[in-house]
C-alpha cells in the first residue's frame, strides 16, 4: 500500500503545474531512486520499519525552488491521494502524519530563510473510525 501511494502521489507531483517542475528540477532523472527513498521513509514513518535513515529537512532546505506557500499544495495532492488509495483508516493515519511533517517542513523552512511562514489551512480532522468485533 506504501509503495502505490508513494508512486500515485509523486506521479500526481509530477502532473501538477505548480509542485511539478520543482521535483523534477530537484530530483531530474533520478526518479526511481527517489521514490524507492520515500517507500522507505513511509515505511518509517507509518510502521516505525526504521528502513528510513536520512536528513530530510536539511536536504529541503538547500533547494532554493521550495516555498513555503507550496506546502498546502503538497499536502491537499497527497491527502486525496491517500483517501483513493488507502482504506479510510489507513488513509486517516497517512494524513495526519502527512500533516505534521508538511507543516514542520514549512516552519523549518521559513525560520532557515527569515520569512514569516505561511499559514497552511488546517483541515479539520475526519471522525475516527471505531471498530467492533
Amino acid at each position: 500500500m506504501i509503495e502505490q501511494l508513494v508512486h500515485q502521489f509523486y506521479g500526481r507531483v509530477r502532473l501538477d503545474p505548480e509542485l511539478g517542475p520543482i521535483f523534477d528540477g530537484a530530483i531530474g532523472d533520478h526518479w526511481d531512486a527517489h521514490l524507492a527513498k520515500l517507500c522507505d521513509f513511509w515505511s518509517s514513518v507509518v510502521l516505525a520499519t526504521g528502513r528510513f535513515q536520512g536528513r530530510p529537512m536539511a536536504v529541503h532546505l538547500r533547494l532554493p525552488d521550495i516555498k513555503s506557500e507550496h506546502f498546502g499544495r503538497w499536502l491537499t495532492v497527497f491527502e486525496e491521494t491517500a483517501q483513493q488509495v488507502c482504506p479510510p483508516a489507513a488513509a486517516e493515519l497517512f494524513i495526519a502524519r502527512a500533516r505534521m511533517i508538511g507543516r514542520s517542513f514549512e516552519l523549518g523552512l521559513a525560520a532557515h530563510r527569515g520569512e514569516a511562514p505561511v499559514a497552511t489551512p488546517v483541515r479539520p480532522r475526519r471522525p475516527s473510525l471505531k471498530f467492533t468485533a
